[in-house]
């Protein structure tokens, strides 16, 4: 449990886990996307952006939990 009772991961550790999400999964899963795609017959312009613009926001839906609030600043830090 975090500090403010809520079950999950710390603010500091959705820190750290957006950062290797972003740094090494983002890029192995745009690859991945890319090699798929690269092995299917060329689809029409339209749709290979579909499916790009499909998969790109496909991937992050996941780990919502983790990006959700990272950009704030840490609700655990004492006010001074």
């Amino acid at each position: 449990m975090s500090g403010d009772g809520k079950p999950g991961l710390s603010y500091k550790a959705r820190r750290r886990w957006s950062l290797v999400l972003l740094l090494i999964g983002l890029p192995v899963y745009i690859v991945a996307v890319v090699t798929i795609v690269n092995w299917l017959d060329r689809p029409p312009i339209w749709l290979e952006l579909l499916v790009y613009v499909g998969l790109g926001i496909l991937w992050a839906l996941p780990f919502k939990f983790v990006f959700r609030g990272v950009g704030k600043e840490d609700p655990d830090q004492d006010q001074s």
